[in-house]
C-alpha cells in the first residue's frame, strides 16, 4: 500500500475541522452555515485537504454528498485526535491564565463543609499555581460581594429576588438531618419524622439573619400542622450544634452540617411518612452573567462532577 506523506496543508486543523463538519452534515450548505463561512470557501478547504492527503474524501453529486472509504477511515481516526488536541490546548490556556491567578470563592457554611474540601483538592491538582481565597459567610453577605467583583463565584442559597446580571445554577438540594445529644431517647431510632420532634425543645437559627435555615424548621412543622417548641435562637450552625452538645435541645439542619464532629452530638436523617429523606434547602452556584472566565468554568465543572458522584445528601 502507498504510504501517505504528511503535508503542511494537512496540519492545518481548520481544514480537518471543515472535513469533520461536512462528514457530520453530509451537506456543504449546512456545514458552511455551521462553520460560518461561504460554501465556496468550504469547498476550497476540502479540496486543499484532499490534495494534501492525496485521496478523495467525498463523493459529490448534484443531490447528495457521501464519504468515500478513505473518508470514513480518516473520520474515525481524526475525530478523537482533534478532541484530544482541543483538550490539550484548553489546558495550556488554563495553565497560563492560572499562573499567579487569584480566584475568590464564596461559600455558605454548608457548602464550605460539603463542596469546598474536594474542590480545593481537585483544583490544586489540575492548576497547582492558582491561589485560592475561600470566604465563608451567609448568602446575604456573599451576593453583594459577588456583584461588586470581590468574588468570582459563590455557592449560596438562591434568593427570591436578584439582579438580572447575576446568574444562578441549581446544583443540588440538601436533605434535612436532626442533631441530637447522644443521651437523647431519640438516638435509638435510625431516622426521625417531624412528629417525633413535636414536644422536643428546638434550637433554630435566627429568623432575621438566617431566614432560609429558620424557615426550614418552621415550614416542616407548619406542613405537619404542629407548633415547634422553640427554646433558643442562634445565628451560626456550629453554635447551634454546640448547644445541642450542651443538652439545650435538638436542631434540624441541612445534611452537610452533619460533617461537624462535636463530642456527644449525633445526627439522624429526617424522613417523611414514607421514610423518604426530606428535601431541605437548595444550593446554587452564582456568578455574574456575561463574564467569560475559563478558570471559574473549571471550578464549576469540578463541582458538578463531584456532586454527580455523591448520592448521600
Amino acid at each position: 500500500a502507498q504510504r501517505l506523506i504528511p503535508n503542511e496543508k494537512i496540519m492545518d486543523t481548520k481544514l480537518l475541522k471543515c472535513f469533520i463538519t461536512v462528514a457530520d452534515e453530509l451537506h456543504f450548505g449546512r456545514a458552511a452555515q455551521k462553520l460560518d463561512i461561504l460554501p465556496s470557501a468550504l469547498g476550497r478547504n476540502i479540496k486543499l485537504l484532499e490534495e494534501g492527503i492525496g485521496v478523495k474524501l467525498f463523493l459529490r453529486t448534484t443531490r447528495n454528498v457521501s464519504l468515500t472509504r478513505s473518508g470514513h477511515a480518516l473520520l474515525n481516526d481524526i475525530r478523537p485526535l482533534l478532541i484530544k488536541l482541543d483538550e490539550v490546548l484548553n489546558h495550556t490556556r488554563l495553565e497560563a491564565q492560572a499562573d499567579n491567578r487569584v480566584i475568590r470563592i464564596g461559600a455558605i457554611d454548608s457548602a464550605a463543609l460539603g463542596l469546598i474540601p474536594c474542590l480545593v483538592k481537585d483544583l490544586r491538582e489540575q492548576l497547582p499555581n492558582i491561589e485560592l481565597v475561600i470566604e465563608e459567610d451567609k448568602s446575604a453577605k456573599l451576593l453583594p460581594k459577588l456583584w461588586s467583583g470581590a468574588l468570582d463565584i459563590a455557592f449560596v442559597r438562591p434568593p427570591d429576588h436578584f439582579k438580572e446580571e447575576m446568574y444562578f445554577e441549581h446544583l443540588m438540594t440538601e436533605s434535612a438531618v436532626v442533631a441530637l445529644h447522644t443521651s437523647s431517647h431519640l438516638v435509638d431510632k435510625e431516622s426521625l419524622t417531624v412528629y417525633d420532634l413535636a414536644d422536643v425543645p428546638l434550637i433554630v437559627p435566627s429568623p432575621r439573619k438566617r431566614p432560609h435555615s429558620y424557615n426550614l424548621t418552621n415550614n416542616l412543622f407548619i406542613q405537619a400542622e404542629l407548633t415547634p417548641k422553640i427554646i433558643q435562637h442562634a445565628e451560626e450552625k456550629h453554635t447551634i450544634i454546640n448547644l445541642v452538645a450542651a443538652e439545650v435541645g435538638v436542631a434540624i439542619l441541612p445534611y452537610w452540617n452533619s460533617r461537624v464532629a462535636i463530642d456527644n452530638v449525633t445526627f439522624r436523617p429526617l424522613v417523611d411518612k414514607e421514610h423518604q429523606k426530606i428535601p431541605a434547602l437548595s444550593l446554587s452556584a452564582a456568578w455574574l452573567s456575561g463574564s467569560a472566565d475559563p478558570v471559574r468554568d473549571m471550578v464549576l465543572d469540578i463541582v458538578r462532577n463531584n456532586i454527580a458522584h455523591t448520592d448521600n445528601f
